[in-house]
């Protein structure tokens, strides 16, 4: 046998607010279709300011990679036994300097 119960409300407070919910959800998908051309735009932005930013990441790593040379042969002249870890520390600092325009120019198809 089914059991109506008759003292229980059609809407409820919690299937307004899902209705609602849905509502703004499918009411908005227009707002949120236009990720491809903020995303256009945003690469054209970054196209434009990419060639100095390069410059200027390549000029940093060139005063770190001096002054990571320096120390490096400080310690060396001083008879520091632990060299290796700062060869390999430089090196890979240098290294992540270099390959992070390549990386990011090839990610935005500069």
């Amino acid at each position: 046998m089914i059991n109506i119960n008759t003292n229980r409300p059609l809407v409820t407070r919690k299937r307004l607010l899902l209705l609602l919910l849905l509502t703004l959800f499918v009411a908005n998908t227009d707002m949120y279709a236009q990720g491809a051309s903020a995303i256009t735009q945003a690469t054209n932005t970054i196209k434009s300011y990419w060639t100095p930013l390069k410059t200027l990441i390549w000029m940093i790593g060139a005063i770190v990679g001096l002054i990571g040379g320096l120390r490096i042969y400080n310690k060396w002249t001083n008879g520091d036994q632990d060299i290796n870890k700062e060869i390999l520390g430089w090196g890979g600092a240098c290294l992540f300097l270099i390959l992070v325009p390549v990386f990011v120019g090839a990610f935005f198809g500069l």
